[in-house]
């Protein structure tokens, strides 16, 4: 059976960003895809320092959640991303976090659908969603939309069970990451060939 990881990069184990997580999630049990929450928590997440220690030992040389997720990624067929909006932009213990886990582990992530899920009072979601976005993009992972951009609204989970458009574009995204992981899979079983990928060329502008 597909399995989807969804990060909670909530400090709030189930606040908004849950709410959202879970509406997403009955679509996807319903289409017959499991799903496991993987969540930050509240303790201190140390950011990249840009060591180079994960490209000499596949893991991060700060021994912590992120490795625990390295080490179980082949598990999982997708990916849904949540967070909190805060400054217009995700939980920073979740970008220190995603930052790690892409820089150590971002070549495993190629073929897998992602989606970006955000929850907020009132503003900043567009640009929080727009963040998260970027690490699918750079990690050849076909990126999962809905009806309209992933977001929700509320203060509390209570409010943002009141947010019935936002709450319907959550289950559309689970509708489409359902039809999209059955559709590669199908692929892979009528032999249609994965990407091959060139060499990666990186050009620093600088004369």
């Amino acid at each position: 059976m597909s399995k989807v990881l969804f990060i909670n990069g909530s400090p709030n184990a189930q606040g908004c960003t849950y709410t959202a997580l879970r509406e997403v999630e009955k679509s996807l049990n319903k289409n017959g895809v499991e799903t496991e929450v993987f969540q930050i928590g509240r303790d201190p997440v140390h950011g990249c320092t840009g060591c180079g220690g994960c490209g000499r030992n596949g893991k991060c040389v700060f021994d912590d959640g992120v490795n625990r997720l390295i080490e179980r990624l082949d598990e999982f067929d997708g990916l849904v991303i949540g967070s909190p909006v805060y400054y217009a932009s995700p939980n920073g213990a979740l970008l220190a976090f995603l930052d790690r886990l892409f820089f150590a582990a971002g070549k495993r992530f190629a073929g897998k659908p992602g989606a970006a899920v955000v929850s907020c009072r009132r503003g900043g979601a567009t640009a929080a969603f727009d963040v998260l976005n970027k690490y699918f993009s750079i990690s050849n992972m076909p990126i999962v939309t809905s009806q309209y951009w992933n977001q929700i609204h509320g203060n509390t989970p209570e409010e943002a069970l009141q947010d019935a458009e936002g709450l319907q574009t959550m289950r559309t995204l689970g509708e489409n990451m359902a039809w999209l992981i059955k559709c590669i899979q199908a692929g892979r079983a009528a032999g249609v060939p994965e990407p091959v990928y060139e060499k990666k060329q990186s050009t620093n502008f600088i004369r």
